[in-house]
């Protein structure tokens, strides 16, 4: 069985930065793909950014520029450094880690970040 646990959510005004952090526990061996995605509410879940185990990521359209992920394999923990934050950055943020396929998949709790003056 796999836990992720998040932290790091909260209130940031607009401009502002925050950092989340995911660690995972148990059997994640088969693990090779590390992400964050987001839920605002009445939108369905997206993909926020993502990172493999070799190191390479990807990020969305939205905030490409602005977020950063990292990956640390020998901890199992992953993080999202974000900056200049909008509004619509507003969401409940959850991390994943999952198998290239998909077979398997372990999703955090979720955080919730919040970006309001």
């Amino acid at each position: 069985q796999v836990q992720l646990v998040e932290s790091g959510g909260g209130l940031v005004q607009p401009g502002g930065s925050l950092r989340l952090s995911c660690a995972a526990s148990g059997r994640i061996f088969s693990i090779n793909i590390m992400g964050w995605y987001r839920q605002a509410p009445g939108k369905q879940r997206e993909l926020v950014a993502a990172i493999t185990r070799g190191g390479s990521t990807s990020y969305a359209d939205s905030v490409e520029g602005r977020f950063t992920i990292s990956g640390d394999n020998a901890k199992n923990t992953v993080s999202l450094q974000m900056s200049s934050m909008k509004p619509e950055d507003t969401a409940v943020y959850y991390c994943n880690f999952r198998t290239t396929d998909w077979t398997l998949d372990y999703w955090g709790q979720g955080t919730q970040v919040t970006v309001s003056s």
